[in-house]
């Protein structure tokens, strides 16, 4: 059984141990450590291994925002949920841009909050309702109703493919299994779509493939 290991880092003693108690039901979910701000956090980090990072945007002495900016720089793999009261859409692109894999409300269910945790870990993004509407408030229509491409990359068919694959939440052996090829190769489109489009992680690139019509 695989254990994800995770992080709470929010400002406020009572959340961080609500939470802890809501989400502590789930076997494969292990506590790894609390920090009440993104300082703490990131000296917590240099003698714990984690897997997910609950973060929240506003904190003393270094925020959420710039947290996770630094987080994706040092330590590219461990996922990021922001868990936060702010919905507003602003915060919600910015974080998603700059390295977030997911975004949830503190009002949350317990369940959500769980299937989010394992989603981040197995498929490097979740995005709900929320997250979704958002980004279709985002797209620029033309005239005749059609979203506006933006920044688009030419990409060819086989990377097409896997980037619509990657944005119906499937993992790399999924998506292998899918058209015929290795993990290992998917694995290296993945990265290359990343670098090509310009974006931090596989929350990026289903950004982009919003904003441009990829999926709808």
């Amino acid at each position: 059984m695989s254990i994800i290991n995770y992080i709470i880092a929010d400002d406020h003693k009572i959340f961080r141990e609500g939470l802890k108690y809501a989400i502590s039901d789930d076997p494969k979910l292990l506590l790894v450590g609390e920090a009440e701000n993104g300082k703490v956090l990131l000296k917590l980090l240099e003698k714990k291994k984690a897997d997910v990072i609950l973060l929240d945007i506003k904190m003393p002495e270094m925020d959420g925002i710039e947290t996770t900016i630094c987080l994706h720089e040092k330590y590219p793999h461990i996922k990021i949920l922001m868990l936060t009261s702010f919905d507003d859409e602003h915060f919600i692109i910015h974080l998603l841009e700059h390295g977030a894999n997911g975004y949830l409300l503190k009002n949350a269910e317990p369940d959500e909050i769980k299937k989010a945790i394992h989603t981040v870990y197995n498929n490097d993004y979740y995005f709900n309702h929320l997250v979704s509407k958002t980004m279709l408030k985002s797209i620029t229509k033309d005239q005749n109703g059609n979203a506006k491409l933006k920044n688009t990359v030419n990409l060819n068919e086989r990377e097409l493919e896997v980037l619509k694959l990657v944005c119906q939440e499937m993992t790399n052996t999924e998506i292998a299994a899918e058209i015929f090829l290795s993990p290992r190769t998917i694995e290296g489109i993945r990265k290359t779509l990343i670098e090509k489009i310009g974006v931090r992680n596989t929350a990026g690139l289903v950004l982009y493939a919003i904003k441009n019509g990829i999926i709808s």
